[in-house]
């Protein structure tokens, strides 16, 4: 299948100004084309394995495509896949360029379906490489002095090495458009980390000076994008009175700190993820897990509004269908919960900007589905709600008419939403 990255005619303004801007911030607010904006998002982490071979790009198409009939805003999904099958980075400063060629064509069909992206860029966890395959790499480099996978943190060999991922990655110039990443309004943020944890320094010190590090370096290179950490949430030893709102005890020594990671100056917004399901005690009950929840957001929206003036993003949110007494009707539920706080937190223009469902895929990828995946057109009241909460933020920021809806798309009424959907 032969992709083609062209100025489609007949765009509103709107559409235009929106592919062409990049989203700012005006403290607990994200701003694009001068109105508030709202992220109503999810997450497909796998856009870049599914790029690299020309048989699976169509997914990617897919993907986007009822993405942007729901109303969706921005997709985060991953841009590293370190030392792994298909890998980006095959070792420190060694770059795939048939798999770089796959991220510029997500970049482009992003682009093309007016989506922006929150590109991360490691793994905390071992998936796709991430920290422990940057640790393997130094030790094979003779590094002796490596004592675990937290020396990711700290270690100057591999911190070095990761600064130059990270200016290899910004400044890559998309060979389909021409742009470098720095450039391209289509990010609509970078995270420096999926879920970092460094539970062998619980008082978080380590973690802070390298996040501190990472992001004044990121800014040098790019000061036009957002910037996030990607922590979870959990509050760390600089608010111990907010341990309440924890999961759990456990949770305060994982070397993280929601306040003082999200207080850096380089740090544009916090980012918060929502597993009840992943945290809490096995028995807990949908209703007690929603009481959760409700603590968690609003402890979150208010350090947004009280605390740090900066907007607040549920990056990750789910609720598992391992449990056998969670049914698709509980699953909608738990989610519309979850929307109905971050509208209300819009309504009254707070720091709530917005959140990501984990994870949407399309059909033919079970073998990349997990406990929370699920493929929208099959669940048509998920669908419903997903595109719902897409109308009233769209209403909150005084977008009309879905304006960012490519018109290339008019024809294809399935792919379109009507005003009256709203």
């Amino acid at each position: 299948m032969t992709f083609m990255y062209i100025s489609i005619g007949g765009f509103g303004t709107h559409e235009k100004e929106s592919q062409l801007s990049f989203v700012g911030r005006e403290g607990t607010q994200f701003i694009n084309n001068g109105k508030p904006f709202y992220v109503n998002g999810w997450n497909s982490y796998w856009l870049l394995i599914q790029s690299v071979e020309e048989r699976n790009r169509p997914r990617i198409t897919a993907m986007f495509e009822s993405a942007a009939a729901m109303g969706l805003t921005v997709c985060r999904t991953w841009a590293f896949n370190d030392g792994a099958y298909d890998a980006l980075q095959i070792s420190p400063g060694k770059f795939d360029e048939r798999v770089f060629k796959g991220l510029d064509m997500v970049i482009a069909e992003a682009q093309r379906h007016g989506i922006k992206l929150l590109l991360s860029l490691i793994n905390d966890w071992s998936d796709f490489g991430g920290k422990i395959q940057y640790v393997k790499w130094a030790k094979e480099a003779g590094l002796n002095s490596i004592s675990s996978n937290d020396s990711f943190f700290f270690d100057p060999y591999i911190r070095s090495c990761f600064k130059n991922y990270l200016k290899t990655i910004i400044t890559r110039k998309n060979h389909l458009t021409g742009i470098e990443y720095r450039d391209d309004p289509t990010i609509f943020a970078w995270e420096l980390m999926n879920e970092p944890r460094c539970d062998s320094d619980p008082s978080g010190t380590t973690l802070q000076n390298w996040i501190e590090e990472m992001a004044s370096y990121v800014k040098t290179i790019d000061n036009k994008h957002l910037l996030t950490v990607g922590i979870e949430g959990f509050y760390g030893p600089s608010s111990s009175h907010k341990f309440k709102f924890n999961p759990g005890e456990y949770f305060k020594n994982l070397g993280s700190d929601f306040i003082q990671n999200s207080e850096v100056a380089a740090i544009d917004f916090c980012s918060v993820h929502i597993y009840p399901d992943l945290w809490l005690p096995a028995k807990t009950t949908l209703l007690e897990k929603k009481i959760f929840v409700s603590n968690w957001v609003i402890s979150h929206i208010k350090d947004g509004e009280e605390v740090l003036n900066k907007p607040v993003l549920f990056t990750e949110f789910g609720l598992s269908t391992k449990n056998n007494k969670t049914s698709y009707s509980h699953r909608d539920e738990f989610y519309k919960h979850i929307f109905d706080l971050i509208y209300k937190s819009a309504l009254n223009k707070g720091a709530g900007a917005g959140s990501f469902i984990w994870q949407l895929l399309v059909d033919g990828m079970d073998n990349l589905s997990d406990e929370f995946g699920v493929v929208p057109k099959k669940r048509p009241t998920l669908y419903r709600l997903l595109k719902g909460q897409s109308c009233r933020l769209a209403k909150v920021s005084g977008v009309k008419k879905w304006e960012w809806f490519h018109s290339a798309f008019e024809s294809k009424k399935e792919w379109r939403v009507s005003e009256g959907d709203c």
